[in-house]
């Protein structure tokens, strides 16, 4: 599987499972001059940004090990603008992290989601 395919299949994994955990999902692949952040959600009274990371093995490190500072501070500045653009300054917010583990298939093998990763 190509890696854009991947992130597609892993956005769609992560999709799902949010929702069956109670995740309201309002934007995917949500653009803003600063970047992208794949997920933003309500859960409960709490606005989410959600990060999803996805690999083929572990080999080089869990996919969620892979958002470092840099991408924490990116995601805050594109969140930011979000809570600008929507007037969204006094919702209570926090950032998720979902990590999945493709198999030689192609298939979902494992999915971890972290809440308040960061």
């Amino acid at each position: 599987m190509d890696r854009k395919r991947m992130g597609q299949v892993a956005e769609e994994a992560a999709v799902h499972y949010l929702k069956h955990q109670g995740y309201q999902i309002l934007e995917r692949n949500y653009r803003s001059p600063l970047g992208e952040i794949d997920i933003i959600a309500e859960d409960r009274n709490t606005l989410v940004f959600i990060e999803v990371r996805s690999r083929q093995g572990t080999r080089f490190g869990l996919p969620q090990e892979t958002v470092n500072w840099a991408k924490q501070q990116k995601v805050k500045r594109i969140a930011t603008h979000y809570l600008k653009t929507k007037n969204a300054w006094k919702k209570a917010c926090r950032f998720d992290v979902v990590g999945i583990l493709f198999n030689e298939e192609g298939e979902v093998k494992s999915l971890e989601l972290i809440r308040d990763a960061f």
